[in-house]
């Protein structure tokens, strides 16, 4: 399982894929590793009770007769086949490899042929059962759709300069790279692939990269949810009023986030870069919470079927904390930190880490991450824990004392990286906290005791 995941990673790093859509591809493919496990392994729970619209999914009647791995194997690999089928050779080759090399292993461990076949067979039904109750979400219909911003001096538009994502300028023969911009240096795990990530041309209609120069999934919300009733189901705190008035909430928001960032500290710097999770160089946010995820599955030596289920809650969690929080963005369209300051306080500033293209509020990577840290803390506890997550990017090992107090930092840092003001940090907070919360119940999770426990 922790294999997976982190295939799953690299794969969303490389085809540059939005947090949102990279959330919906991962969230599908961890529900075909449970189910297949699930198809053989009758004391795993089912998911039609648990997940939105999901069907009663085959299950072997003699589960002897099967093998739960080649079984799992097999609908995973006709799901990624399928969400993933635009993907590079590379990637798609990366997803062989490991399907392969699964099956290679249950072969010497004396799979029979017979056995094998009929795992196989019995893995592609449910493969196929999970794409037809995948296609029918809803995100068919939110391509293609132009999107009309709200107009308005207090309301969201992307402003940030096309400089600071990637090559200007792109032809069969040459490229332009603006040098002065930090996005575009290279660093430590990125020097060989970065051209291939940021500058390769491409047009796909169920992995779309991300849009840096519009508006990145306008209509989000729209897409059926994993766990929660619908999108609203959570609510989240009205975000703060647009105000020019150096009194109001907004004037001593922003002036505090110009103030942080004139005094930013080495370690607030280093907190700001290493949950960044920009889109292009990373696996994106919820890339990150599940790599984490798949760290605690090793350290904890969970067994199959229990890392099969933190994995899905946890995607499943942050699926929906991108579906909900996308919706009260794009409801509520509130300016960035970047619009207010420039226009008040400093018409030259600009932010430590680029402004991602979609409305402030509430806080997308607080969202995520508090829905994420609630999920692993009631299946895992508050164990202390060490994320690795970013050692290819060129980022040291962090500490942390538990899932929550990561959440907490992740949240922080968007302020630190002049990203989000304080009340979409804490909006997004509780909002996540709230889907976190949803998840397990859904999942009817109970804590994993640990040495810390």
């Amino acid at each position: 399982m922790a294999t997976w995941v982190n295939t799953w990673y690299g794969a969303t790093r490389v085809e540059r894929l939005s947090p949102p859509v990279a959330s919906r591809a991962i969230a599908y493919a961890a529900t075909a590793l449970y189910a297949g496990l699930a198809s053989v392994d009758t004391t795993m729970p089912v998911l039609d009770a648990t997940l939105n619209g999901v069907p009663a999914l085959p299950r072997s009647q003699q589960p002897s007769d099967n093998d739960a791995t080649i079984a799992a194997v097999a609908a995973e690999r006709v799901v990624l086949d399928t969400l993933w089928a635009e993907a590079l050779p590379t990637t798609r080759a990366a997803f062989t490899r490991l399907a392969d090399s699964l099956v290679a292993d249950r072969i010497a461990a004396g799979v029979s042929a017979a056995v094998r076949a009929r795992s196989d067979s019995l893995g592609t039904r449910v493969g196929v059962a999970v794409i037809a109750w995948a296609m029918s979400d809803g995100f068919a219909g939110t391509r293609g759709r132009l999107y009309p911003p709200p107009q308005g001096r207090g309301v969201w538009y992307n402003d940030a300069p096309g400089t600071i994502y990637a090559t200007q300028n792109l032809s069969g023969a040459s490229e332009y790279v603006a040098l002065d911009n930090p996005a575009n240096q290279q660093r430590p795990g990125n020097t060989s692939d970065r051209g291939l990530i940021l500058s390769r041309p491409k047009t796909s209609k169920l992995l779309p990269a991300a849009n840096m120069a519009g508006a990145t999934e306008p209509y989000w919300n729209e897409v059926r949810t994993f766990v929660l009733k619908n999108w609203q189901q959570c609510p989240v705190a009205a975000p703060q009023e647009y105000s020019e008035d150096t009194t109001s909430t907004m004037f001593t928001n922003a002036r505090r986030v110009f103030d942080t960032q004139l005094a930013l500290t080495d370690e607030q710097r280093t907190i700001a870069y290493y949950w960044a999770d920009n889109a292009g160089e990373s696996g994106t946010p919820g890339g990150h919470w599940l790599a984490i995820a798949s760290q605690m599955i090793s350290e904890q030596h969970l067994d199959a079927a229990t890392a099969a289920r933190v994995v899905l809650a946890t995607a499943a969690a942050q699926a929906d904390a991108f579906i909900a929080a996308w919706g009260f963005k794009y409801r509520d369209a509130v300016i960035r930190p970047r619009t207010y300051i420039r226009r008040l306080i400093d018409p030259k500033w600009e932010p430590l880490i680029p402004t991602p293209p979609f409305p402030e509020h509430p806080a997308g990577h607080s969202t995520q991450s508090a829905a994420a840290s609630t999920v692993l803390t009631a299946f895992l506890g508050a164990t202390p824990f060490t994320d690795s997550t970013s050692i290819a990017l060129g980022h040291k090992v962090r500490h942390f004392a538990n899932f929550i107090e990561a959440a907490h930092e992740a949240g922080q840092s968007r302020i630190y990286g002049g990203i989000h003001f304080p009340s979409g940090n804490m909006g997004g907070r509780e909002l996540g906290n709230c889907i976190g919360a949803a998840t397990v119940t859904a999942f009817g999770a109970k804590p994993v005791p640990t040495a810390a426990q």
